[in-house]
């Protein structure tokens, strides 16, 4: 029995669109989808004949141009609806803690006037008085690490 290598890639392209879709759906990240579309393209072109050494290069070489040009533009252009807040604005200023917040715990900082619930991600509990810096706003909660 003579190993057909054509056939061979034809199977490896379908395996390799299924499994890159697959992770793609999996991770939502918009990497895998490219790799994916490649292979569609590589499976037509061993469908229709084409030799083995052009399927594999434009298979990477078309997958590697989608991921590093359309990628950028589909992440911005799903990334629209994020709707912006002023307490975007927090973030990287520095706040007082009114309330001890222990290590991956909750408490309570003052940050332009107004308190606010903080959890503590840095590895060294925050004291009553001591500055905390806000690294991220996650619901009405900021995520703080001492300075």
């Amino acid at each position: 029995m003579t190993l057909d290598w054509n056939a061979f890639f034809i199977l490896l392209w379908f395996i390799i669109i299924i499994v890159a879709a697959f992770i793609e759906a999996s991770t939502m990240d918009l990497t895998s989808v490219w790799f994916s579309i490649g292979a569609v393209i590589s499976f037509i072109l061993a469908i229709s004949g084409a030799h083995i050494a052009v399927q594999i290069v434009v298979f990477f070489v078309s997958s590697i141009i989608l991921l590093l040009s359309v990628r950028p533009l589909a992440k911005r252009y799903f990334r629209t609806n994020i709707i912006g807040t002023n307490a975007d604005r927090l973030i990287g200023k520095i706040a007082v803690c009114t309330q001890a917040i222990e290590v991956e715990g909750r408490g309570e900082v003052k940050v332009e006037g107004k308190y606010w619930t903080a959890i503590l991600s840095g590895s060294e509990p925050a004291e009553v008085d001591d500055r905390v810096e806000i690294l991220a706003i996650e619901g009405n909660k900021l995520i703080v690490v001492k300075v």
